[in-house]
């Protein structure tokens, strides 16, 4: 059964709910064990960040109000983090917005630094950034978008009934197992040669159950 609601000193990073998405183990090495690596790929992610990290800057072009690093919460999927960038639209479906006129729908930005991914892992946790943007403003987000560094594309993203199961799904599976403080077995994929966990992690000594010092001796021999 679905909890009510969390309490404060119970909601996780929604950040997590990518890594959940992209390799359960991983998360729980980052989130469960608070094991963290930096590799080139996360390094230039944070410096793509780095452009909208600025809590108290807001700007207006061609009538959209950006708002850059926004503290969002949900107490029902136990989630809080920050969005990058809201945008706020004009619309009938809107809200009021402190010291504006006229009602605004918000959307939430969400920056990679790579291109678009095979698995709904960026998808879900822009949705998880509107889902919680739903119940502080108390308004319906239809969609979201990502913008990719890689690419310098701009994505827009329905985030449909599906999409917002994935994100209460993967919200109870996150809780339930930081609550047990579970880290799961390792599933090679080819993700795995990219991970900036990879030497915590040892998926080849872990996936063939190998001793340690045979996985060692193989990685020197290449073998």
């Amino acid at each position: 059964m679905t909890k009510p609601e969390y309490s404060s000193d119970e909601l996780l990073p929604l950040s997590g709910i990518q890594h959940f998405v992209f390799c359960r183990r991983q998360w729980a090495l980052i989130h469960v064990e608070h094991q963290w690596r930096e590799n080139v790929l996360t390094a230039e992610g944070r410096l793509l960040h780095k452009r909208t990290d600025d809590p108290f800057f807001t700007e207006t072009r061609n009538g959209v109000i950006s708002a850059r690093a926004v503290p969002i919460a949900s107490y029902r999927l136990g989630l809080s983090g920050i969005c990058d960038v809201v945008e706020f639209t004009e619309s009938p479906e809107g809200v009021r917005l402190p010291g504006r006129t006229g009602l605004y729908l918000a959307a939430p930005v969400e920056y990679k630094r790579g291109r678009e991914k095979r698995d709904p892992c960026d998808e879900a946790q822009l949705c998880a950034q509107a889902m919680c943007l739903e119940e502080m403003l108390s308004m319906d987000i239809p969609v979201g978008y990502l913008y990719y560094g890689e690419t310098r594309h701009r994505v827009t993203v329905e985030l449909t009934a599906e999409l917002r199961l994935l994100v209460r799904e993967m919200s109870e599976e996150m809780h339930a197992y930081f609550k047990r403080g579970y880290t799961p077995r390792v599933r090679m994929s080819k993700a795995c040669r990219s991970c900036s966990l990879a030497d915590i992690c040892l998926p080849g000594l872990q996936e063939n159950n190998l001793s340690a010092s045979k996985y060692i001796r193989q990685q020197i021999e290449g073998t």
